[in-house]
C-alpha cells in the first residue's frame, strides 16, 4: 500500500441520488474499461487482449517447485499437514482455493443475472459486464499456475457449498447486497495480503514474482472497481448491516481455506476491510480504476 490522498471510508453514507449518479458514471467507466463484452465466451474484449499478452510473452519459473505432488495432491483439499509444506506451496494452494470459490460464486450468479439482451437497467448491464470480468480472473490465476509449470482445472466445491452459491445468487437484493458487497472487500484485502506475500515467499524468483504482481494487478483494478460498484447497491441500514458482518463473513470463508491461516493475519486483513478507504491504495492502480463520488477525497460523509 502506498500513502495517498486521504479518502472517505468504503462505508460512508451516501444519498438514493447519490447512488444513482455514481452508477451512471461507473457504467460509463465500465463500458471503456471492459470494452465489448463476448457474452457467449464470458469474456470482455478488453482483458481479453491483456490475457493474450501475457500469454505471447510467457514467463516462467527458474525451476519447478521442490515438490510438485504436494502441491496436487493438496490444492483441491489440503490433506497434508501445513507445516510440512514448503511456503511457495501453500501460496499456490491458497491462491487456487481462493479463486474457486470465486469461480463458483459467478458460475452460479451468471445463470440469474440477465443476460445483456433481457438487461432493462444500467444496474443490470453492470452486473453482466462485472461477472464477465471475474471469469476473465480465474484465466489471469490459471496463468500464475503455469508460471511455475501448473496445471489446474476449476473442479465445482461440494454440493451443499454449490448449493449455498446457487441460492445466494438468488436472493433478493435487499439481502443479497449487503454480503455480496463484503465478499468484494475481502477479495480486496485478501488481494493486498497476496501481494505482500509474494516478496517475502518469492525472493528467489524474481522474474516469476514479477509476473504474479502483473496478473494479480490485472485482477485487483477490476477488484478495486467492484468493490466501489457493491457498496453503490447498499443504502443506510444496508451499510450498517454490512460493517457488523465483515468479521464474521471473513471468518466464515477463510475455515475453508486453511492455508490462509499459515500465511495471513486474518484478524489483520479483517481491521483493513473495515477501514477500508483507498488512500493506501497503489495510485497506479487507483488510476486505472472507478472510485465513488462519495469516498472521494473532500466528499463530506458519515462514517459509520
Amino acid at each position: 500500500m502506498h500513502q495517498s490522498t486521504q479518502y472517505q471510508s468504503i462505508f460512508s453514507s451516501s444519498t438514493a441520488r447519490e447512488r444513482t449518479t455514481n452508477f451512471e458514471s461507473y457504467w460509463g467507466f465500465s463500458k471503456q474499461h471492459a470494452g465489448e463484452l463476448l457474452e457467449e465466451d464470458k469474456d470482455v474484449a478488453n482483458k481479453r487482449e491483456r490475457l493474450r499478452a501475457f500469454q505471447n510473452d510467457p514467463v516462467r519459473s527458474r525451476k519447478p517447485l521442490a515438490n510438485p505432488s504436494a502441491f496436487y495432491r493438496n490444492y483441491r483439499k489440503l490433506l497434508d499437514d501445513p507445516k510440512t509444506l514448503d511456503r511457495k506451496t501453500l501460496l499456490l494452494t491458497c491462491i487456487y482455493k481462493f479463486a474457486r470459490h470465486e469461480w463458483m460464486a459467478i458460475q452460479a450468479a451468471w445463470d440469474v443475472v440477465p443476460s445483456m439482451a433481457e438487461a432493462r437497467t444500467i444496474k443490470e448491464c453492470i452486473s453482466r459486464v462485472h461477472l464477465a470480468e471475474e471469469f476473465c480472473h480465474a484465466r489471469l490465476f490459471n496463468e500464475m499456475f503455469r508460471t511455475f509449470h501448473l496445471e489446474v482445472e476449476w473442479e465445482p466445491l461440494g454440493p451443499l457449498q454449490r448449493a449455498f452459491y446457487q441460492v445466494f445468487a438468488r436472493l433478493p437484493g435487499e439481502i443479497m447486497n449487503a454480503p455480496a458487497f463484503v465478499t468484494e472487500l475481502m477479495g480486496l484485502t485478501f488481494y493486498h495480503h497476496l501481494d505482500a506475500a509474494f516478496d517475502g515467499i518469492l525472493t528467489d524468483e524474481p522474474e516469476a514474482r514479477g509476473r504474479l504482481r502483473a496478473l494479480l494487478h490485472e485482477i485487483m483494478v477490476d477488484e478495486l472497481a467492484h468493490v466501489g460498484q457493491r457498496r453503490n447497491f447498499i443504502g443506510p441500514l444496508g451499510i450498517r448491516f454490512a460493517k457488523l458482518i465483515v468479521r464474521p463473513m471473513y471468518h466464515l470463508f477463510f475455515q475453508d481455506v486453511p492455508e490462509a491461516d499459515e500465511l495471513f493475519d486474518i484478524n489483520q486483513m479483517i481491521q483493513e476491510g473495515l477501514a477500508f478507504d483507498y488512500s493506501e491504495v497503489s495510485p497506479a492502480l487507483l488510476a486505472r480504476s472507478w472510485v465513488p463520488s462519495y469516498c472521494r477525497p473532500g466528499e463530506a460523509a458519515q462514517l459509520f
